[in-house]
């Protein structure tokens, strides 16, 4: 059978043999995972094996089986496969099918790659980690150590011309297509308020009514998939059988998922799984939900969480090929054709948004940083620099960063570095419990304490019998093959309990509730997360926390197990220690001075401590000054702001400013604080004596003379000048200036005078008594005779003596 890929196949392999890499783009359907290897193996251009890297499990025995197929064979003879848990290859084996992790693992192991010859990465669009680094690692040995080793990147929606610059390669385009595709979109986009499993259901159910052949409907993941489902019972014709096809289901499900059947024609409802590399017979019609599942990381919470975004247009072109393999197609999109320009055209690469603890313990194994290797794409720095502290604090990576003993039994292990750290030290008791945490949950409805999911994978008929929640048996089927698998050859301590074992998996998430009535944890790494308050666990001191949704404000705790402290201490001795804290607490409003024996960021024990240091409760203090502000006196007011003023003539003076004031708190105020703890004693403080201490003798007297504090009257008397306004101001009885025929300066400034009536209210406020002499005082004069007669009241006060005094009663 000829396929839409075979008219370049000559093509390729002639730039194979002049430059030994290319990189190839066929769309969907065109047969590339099945045809190009065999082309190479028919072409001898190695005489190694061919290893063929396939983004899941099922895709790489599928492919595995219908390039056997082809030759007539069984897989494990010319063509085998490699997958976690199960292998099928043999000395004859010419083109071996793997997952992305196995290629990472063979280097490690063998870094010349000794007995292959070339390396295929399909499907490079998908943008795995471990695709991205196998390519990197490939890319080092080719330039180092085997300039014959043959690389080919393959893809229906790659962005080809990165990887081509990267690989140094010929980019080869195959037009060719299996069948056209009908293209039908929405006519207006989903309300609001519509549920989303309605919508597809409905899409599925008028497909089914108008077109013949089978339906593949694309989801983002198991919960919508069964929705879906359950919406369609009853509702569809009567030869439409319904099959789920996810990643999480057993294989054997999987495989009858896209097997042909005997009679009538399939609906399957599938995840991403089906995007790629799978021929599923019958299909001619494909629904595209428009979501897509991905794993997010937040560096800041270190914490992954899944989020359900819109797909690509890469991904929809991919879905969309899959109705056209077998026959010609439809594919209904649920969204309008305007919507699609908004649509990113590809999926964002998974080192850009996964968890980076994986990467980094396996560059610390070859010994090279990100920088170092030709990286598609660069990790995030703070997401890397967050999983090499992961990895420090599991024991995996020593201070500097280099891989420890530890950390490199850690990389043999199939589990992410926590679960691998746990399987190490304690063994094989440890591995129901990694087998299950590496799992989806195989409970429905039940809280979230791990203690159930161990009991139902210990004893599934007992647990169903006693609790009340729903139970996938084929999820405990696989995490008790995979439990099994893991524990072969561990060894480590025993007689811990799987509160312990959690907790070596998740050191930083050792939870202590807060006090309060919300059950709100503390956790161990610093962050903070919530429970529901109707969870069990919810009123436990301490949990070890193994699920949280990621929130990088509060994490929801989705899963923990109780722990006690005995169990805290007995594994984790050498990490706790009592710590003296001094702080200022904004809550309290006041310094906190405790005792308290901590791991990480939580405390086992806490006390008051009754005889910190003057020092330390001053230091504290400092803090609670930023949290409340300065606040000034009266007296120290007028102080800064002759100091401020001066500044404008004598810059050598200090800056008494706010920004000034508060980024030197120590240098000015700490001195002088003692005794002070809480708000209300800040409000008593006086700053004036610290603000005086910040000038010496000389600069002093420089104020003094630049902006003097009071102002001499005619008699002699010292009145405080305001300098807190725009102008420096005093206020005085209008009497105390008779004679005064000069208008009062500080500096070269004019002083505003508010003059006072005998009965100190303002009458009149100037900055140029002369002319108010000559002028309004007049008006003043009458008005004021009247009022206060036994006052003097000269016609021309500019040569009346001064007075405070009135005129005796009866005069």
């Amino acid at each position: 059978m000829r396929l839409p890929i075979d008219p370049i196949l000559p093509d390729l392999i002639a730039a194979l043999k002049s430059e030994g890499r290319a990189v190839l783009q066929a769309p969907p359907g065109a047969g590339k995972t099945t045809r190009v290897p065999l082309a190479m193996l028919d072409a001898g251009l190695t005489q190694g094996r061919i290893l063929m890297l396939e983004p899941r499990r099922l895709a790489a025995r599928a492919a595995a089986e219908r390039m056997a197929d082809t030759l007539g064979q069984q897989p494990g003879q010319t063509v085998g496969y490699r997958v976690r848990g199960d292998a099928k290859v043999s000395r004859s084996t010419r083109i071996e099918v793997v997952t992305e992790g196995i290629l990472t693992r063979m280097i490690q192991s063998d870094p010349e790659l000794n007995g292959v010859g070339a390396v295929i990465f399909d499907e490079f669009h998908e943008r795995s980690l471990n695709a991205d680094l196998g390519l990197a690692l490939c890319l080092e040995i080719a330039g180092a150590l085997r300039d014959d080793l043959i690389l080919v990147a393959m893809s229906a929606t790659l962005d080809a011309a990165p990887v081509a610059e990267l690989m140094q390669a010929p980019i080869l385009t195959s037009e060719g297509r299996s069948f056209p595709v009908e293209m039908i979109w929405q006519d207006k986009p989903l309300s609001k308020d519509a549920r989303y499993e309605d919508a597809v259901a409905a899409q599925v159910i008028e497909a089914a009514r108008l077109r013949k052949g089978g339906i593949l409907v694309f989801l983002p993941g198991e919960g919508e998939i069964r929705r879906v489902e359950a919406r369609l019972k009853g509702k569809l014709p009567g030869d439409c059988v319904v099959q789920p096809l996810f990643g999480a289901m057993d294989f054997s499900r999987q495989r009858e998922a896209v097997q042909p059947l005997a009679h009538g024609r399939k609906v399957v409802l599938a995840t991403s799984i089906a995007e790629t590399s799978l021929t599923i017979p019958d299909i001619r019609i494909v629904i595209d939900g428009g979501r897509a599942r991905r794993a997010r990381f937040d560096p800041g919470s270190g914490m992954s969480r899944l989020v359900t975004e819109r797909v690509t247009r890469a991904e929809a072109e991919q879905r969309a090929g899959r109705g056209g393999r077998v026959a010609e197609g439809t594919c209904f999109r649920l969204w309008t054709k305007g919507e699609e320009g908004s649509l990113h055209a590809f999926p964002p690469a998974e080192i850009e948004a996964a968890d980076l603890s994986g990467l980094a313990l396996e560059l610390a194994l070859w010994g090279a940083g990100p920088e170092d290797l030709p990286l598609l794409t660069r990790p995030n720095p703070g997401a890397f620099a967050e999983a090499q502290r992961l990895l420090q604090m599991l024991g995996a990576l020593d201070a500097s960063g280099g891989i420890t003993d530890h950390g490199r039994r850690l990389v043999g292990l199939p589990l992410h570095p926590r679960l691998a750290h746990m399987l190490a030290t304690t063994g094989s008791e440890a591995a129901p419990l990694a087998a299950l945490l590496a799992d989806r949950d195989p409970l429905k409805g039940a809280p979230g304490d791990l203690l159930l999911r161990l009991e139902a994978l210990k004893d599934t008929r007992r647990f169903m019998q006693a609790r009340p929640y729903g139970v996938n048996r084929p999820a405990l089927d696989r995490i008790r093959a995979e439990a099994k698998r893991l524990s072969k050859g561990a060894s480590g301590r025993d007689g811990l309990s799987p509160a312990q074992m959690a907790a070596l998996a998740y050191p930083d998430r050792v939870g202590l509730h807060r006090k309060g009535d919300a059950p709100r944890f503390q956790l161990s790494g610093g962050k903070g997360a919530i429970l529901d308050a109707g969870d069990p666990l919810a009123g436990m001191r301490l949990i070890v926390a193994t699920d949280l949704d990621g929130n990088p404000r509060e994490a929801r705790i989705r899963q923990a197990i109780a722990i006690t402290e005995g169990e805290i201490r007995d594994l984790f001795a050498d990490q706790i220690a009592w710590q003296d804290t001094c702080e200022w607490s904004r809550r309290d409003r006041r310094v906190v001075a405790r005792q308290q024996e901590m791991f990480g960021a939580i405390a086992l024990d806490d006390r008051l401590w009754k005889d910190a240091p003057p020092d330390s409760v001053a230091l504290a203090m400092l803090d609670g000054v930023r949290d409340l502000g300065l606040r000034f006196s009266d007296a120290a007011a007028r102080f800064r702001a002759r100091v401020l003023l001066a500044r404008e003539a004598d810059e050598s003076l200090p800056d008494l400013g706010d920004d000034a004031l508060m980024a030197d708190l120590e240098g000015w105020l700490l001195p002088h604080l003692s005794g002070q703890r809480s708000a209300e004693d800040w409000k008593r403080f006086d700053l004036l004596e610290p603000l005086r201490a910040m000038l010496d003798w000389d600069a002093l007297q420089r104020l003094d003379q630049l902006v003097p504090a009071n102002f001499t009257t005619p008699l002699g008397r010292k009145v405080p000048i305001d300098y807190s306004g725009d102008h420096p101001e005093v206020a005085l009885r209008l009497q105390e200036l008779f004679g005064q025929t000069r208008h009062p300066m500080v500096g070269k400034r004019p002083l505003r005078l508010t003059l006072l009536s005998p009965a100190q209210r303002p009458v009149q406020t100037t900055m140029d008594l002369p002319g108010f002499w000559s002028g309004s005082y007049e008006d003043v004069r009458k008005d004021m005779r009247a009022r206060y007669p036994r006052h003097p009241w000269p016609e021309d006060p500019t040569v009346a003596d001064p007075t405070l005094r009135a005129k005796p009663r009866g005069t």
